[in-house]
């Protein structure tokens, strides 16, 4: 299949931030709500085009998303940065190298993966460990590169003064972890038709845009639709926010699948 010309699905696996939600211990009306919506596990997506999955993100809950969506088979692990809620699962990538009995290829800067090692020695250890995840390293920088027949433009944006990297996909961006946008980064965003970004809560932070600064952002983008992830307990519950967003803006939630 020419994966070009594939349709792009995006799978919300995690809409939540670095703690999830529910919060451990908290008896807040969101981390006690029956809503499933409220439920999030660490922010990452599945993305499918043509007969390719891209993971963007393996965070701790990696494990139980790919149980949850039935995932049997991934081609990449694209990183948009190393902070323990995006990378923690990497380990699991191991059952895959088992059963499919392949390599799995990952990508991210050079600071990321640096990191990465870091965070994971005896993944990379001379004479490599029995059982540790069978990777092949592929850094990126600003320009644009392919994944499997399939093009990226990276998205350079900071998380209070960390690089991060969003993506573009042909018609559709995905930002997570980001304060601050760069005009000429904006530039690579605009005439998207599906933008999905980080609003942490209600009130500033200091590398998280607030709700109001996304919907600033969204309001200039004019995307067709916007999604919004990288969600703390602290924005409120899911059915009472996503009643107040704008026309085509709304809250993306563990589960929810789109297409462009």
């Amino acid at each position: 299949m020419d994966n070009k010309k594939g349709k792009i699905k995006l799978t919300f696996l995690g809409t939540g931030t670095s703690t999830g939600v529910p919060v451990i211990a908290c008896n807040c009306e969101v981390c006690q709500s029956l809503d499933q919506r409220d439920k999030r596990f660490r922010t990452s997506a599945l993305l499918s085009i043509g007969d390719v999955n891209i993971v963007i993100d393996c965070g701790p809950d990696f494990r139980i998303q790919m149980l949850r969506h039935q995932v049997d088979n991934i081609d990449a692990v694209l990183f948009t940065h190393a902070h323990r809620d995006h990378i923690a699962g990497l380990d699991d990538i191991r059952a895959f190298n088992f059963i499919l009995n392949k390599t799995i290829d990952v990508f991210g800067s050079a600071q990321t993966l640096a990191s990465v090692k870091e965070q994971f020695p005896y993944i990379f250890a001379p004479g490599r460990y029995f059982g540790a995840p069978q990777l092949n390293m592929h850094v990126i920088d600003d320009n644009p590169f392919q994944i499997m027949g399939v093009d990226f433009t990276p998205i350079e944006v900071l998380h209070q003064e960390m690089k991060v990297f969003g993506y573009r996909i042909k018609d559709l961006t995905y930002i997570t972890d980001a304060n601050h946008i760069a005009p000429e980064q904006l530039d690579k965003i605009r005439g998207s038709r599906v933008i999905v970004l980080n609003a942490l809560r209600n009130s500033r932070h200091v590398s998280h845009f607030s709700l109001s600064e996304a919907l600033e952002i969204l309001a200039e983008l004019n995307p067709e639709r916007a999604f919004l992830t990288h969600i703390s307990h602290f924005l409120g519950k899911h059915d009472i926010v996503e009643s107040k967003l704008p026309p085509g803006v709304h809250l993306a939630f563990d589960g929810l699948q789109i297409e462009i």
